[in-house]
């Protein structure tokens, strides 16, 4: 569903605007831009956690206003996430009325409990933490903290669960007229596509995030030597956690992503490997071009079998190239699968070096706050994550094509009929506009924020107690 890249981009500037691919632009777009919020939430929610129960043992004071500053960025972080996505869940019917129509039944239950249980649940203790946080005091702040990390990685759960059924089709059955229904509620709720590698990747993913931006402020105040005991705790704290998620990104949770698409959708891994012919001890190409046109990857640097292995646990195990699939079954871009993937490994293997890094001069007798040089790495990396877990998203998508239920249901014939060109192109300029209105105004709140610092309440209360004298 989720736009496929420069085949697309290719694909309108040589004229093809079918709507169904207009379809995927709008939908896809909405939901990368909406995707930047959630998962920097969903990371510092946990940092903000873990903050809270800092204060909840020690009651310093500290750790309040810490806390108390990271909730200010999330909160309008939150509320564009949830502005930007009502329009995907509007975009069901409005793009992809055939794909509701033949699967509302399978995913509708789900897509309602995100809103009924999660997003309530974040949302109602969302609003208790920040103005009521005076009247049910430290325990409260807690508890908070813990309901809004719960909600917001339950909301992840739920929509994960709609695209793992999506990509890994389970607990539904066809009906006489054609529409799936829902045959095993928990079948679907537990999706082994979703607890096997998808849920842990990606929530995993956005705690990488979280522990970039932290790190990557903190430093920021260390360097500019303001609120310097502030941005020492926050290196901290990103590093501490960044390490570790980091490291488990790579190993279990990417290897396992790995395997289940070399078990459950061979001809993704072919596209994403670059695998044209079907052969026995597979290498893995660690760096090359890949030509459609001579169907090889040009100029590799490969490590003999590891595919095989990384695979299928088996240096001699054969592998499925394209060759073995019908061309209409490939990926509608095999480049930027190939690509993309790769983007998304890279950058996961320098994330995983940087936190090592900065972990030992952290241990190194702290020597991490006297090195500038890693400083400024640690402050200019936060939009990386980013870019990392949006090349991921539209990888693994792009790589399910030509599907939007893999199997059962064709992506160009599952877009709504009577939405025409003219309207997409409409809409899609005035997603863009109301998109960059939103992106402005978010860095306009951040910026203040960030300039004010943790300590700026206490401040302005200081000044106002002296006018007040």
């Amino acid at each position: 569903m989720i736009l496929s890249g420069s085949g697309v981009v290719v694909g309108l500037l040589q004229g093809n605007s079918e709507a169904w691919v207009l379809d995927r632009w709008q939908f896809g777009g909405n939901l990368l831009y909406h995707y930047l919020y959630p998962q920097f939430n969903m990371g510092i929610i946990l940092l903000i956690f873990i903050i809270e129960t800092l204060h909840l043992r020690t009651r310093k004071d500290f750790y309040r206003k810490a806390a108390d500053f990271w909730v200010k960025i999330f909160a309008p972080a939150f509320v564009i996430g949830a502005v930007t996505g009502i329009p995907l869940e509007f975009g069901f019917g409005t793009n992809w009325a055939i794909f509701s129509k033949v699967s509302g039944g399978v995913i509708g239950q789900t897509l309602a409990m995100e809103g009924v249980f999660a997003f309530f649940l974040e949302s109602a203790f969302l609003a208790i933490y920040i103005y009521g946080q005076d009247m049910f005091g430290a325990w409260g702040r807690w508890v908070s903290a813990l309901a809004i990390l719960v909600g917001s990685w339950g909301s992840a759960y739920f929509i994960l669960s709609v695209n793992a059924w999506m990509q890994h089709p389970v607990g539904y059955e066809k009906l006489p007229d054609g529409q799936l229904a829902l045959k095993h509620f928990w079948e679907f709720l537990l999706n082994p596509w979703l607890y096997s590698h998808q849920l842990e990747h990606v929530l995993n993913g956005a705690v990488i995030t979280g522990c970039f931006a932290m790190a990557g402020l903190g430093a920021f105040y260390v360097l500019s030597g303001r609120d310097v005991e502030y941005g020492r705790f926050f290196v901290t704290l990103g590093v501490v956690v960044g390490v570790f998620a980091s490291l488990m990104q790579v190993w279990p949770f990417g290897d396992a992503e790995s395997r289940a698409v070399s078990e459950q959708q061979p001809i993704k891994l072919a596209a994403q490997e670059g695998v044209f012919d079907t052969e026995r001890g597979a290498p893995w190409v660690l760096i090359g071009q890949i030509s459609m046109e001579q169907q090889k990857i040009v100029n590799p640097v490969e490590i003999p079998r590891f595919l095989s292995f990384l695979a299928y646990r088996d240096w001699n195990s054969r592998v499925e190239g394209l060759d073995a699939f019908p061309k209409k079954l490939w990926p509608d871009n095999v480049p930027f699968v190939y690509y993309g993937f790769r983007s998304m490994v890279l950058l996961g293997f320098l994330f995983a070096g940087m936190m090592v890094l900065a972990a030992l001069l952290l241990l190194w007798g702290g020597r991490l706050f006297r090195a500038r040089w890693m400083l400024w790495v640690l402050m200019l990396s936060p939009p990386l994550p980013f870019v990392a877990n949006s090349v991921g998203w539209i990888t693994a998508e792009t790589g399910r094509q030509p599907w939007i239920a893999y199997g059962l249901l064709r992506t160009s014939q599952s877009a709504s009929p009577l939405v025409g060109v003219g309207s997409l192109y409409f809409t899609l300029a005035g997603m863009l506009g109301v998109f960059a209105l939103l992106s402005l105004l978010y860095a306009v709140i951040v910026l203040g924020l960030i300039r004010g610092g943790p300590e700026e309440e206490q401040e302005l209360e200081g000044e106002e107690l002296k006018v007040g004298g």
